[in-house]
């Protein structure tokens, strides 16, 4: 069976990219140079397949906005150009982790020791409570 996570592919013209000044540690360089990238990548508008856009619009990350964008931000290399490949690589690592299809469930039931167990659990918990109540005489 042909993985088709594998041949997704996206291009950086649906992609809006923005330079920014990078933070953290780096002296003038960081302060005079915009390096870092941010990438807005509008899931709605791709070229993606329906079933991939839908799991990404579903995904609880905080890197999706509510207009449905993917908010990426690379500013590890010195050099603007490495940090744009970098957000690429990271949209596309992002997009093929929702694009595989998790096995579906097997609905199992409790083993009969594992129900006594908790059962036992239950009578213990119960007992250890009872003897926080008042003594009568």
């Amino acid at each position: 069976m042909r993985n088709p996570s594998l041949s997704l592919h996206i291009s950086p013209h649906e992609c809006e990219f923005s330079a920014v000044r990078s933070q953290g540690a780096g002296g003038q360089n960081v302060n005079k140079v915009s390096s870092a990238i941010h990438l807005r990548f509008n899931i709605r508008a791709s070229s993606l397949p329906e079933s991939v856009k839908q799991r990404l619009l579903q995904m609880h990350d905080r890197r999706l906005t509510d207009a449905g964008e993917i908010v990426l931000k690379a500013q590890q290399h010195r050099r603007q150009e490495q940090n744009r490949e970098e957000a690429l690589r990271r949209l596309e690592q992002l997009v093929r982790s929702v694009a595989v299809l998790p096995p579906p469930r097997k609905a199992t039931r409790p083993t009969r020791s594992s129900r006594k167990q908790r059962l036992e659990g239950k009578l213990r918990r119960g007992r250890l409570k009872a003897l926080r109540n008042r003594v009568f005489e």
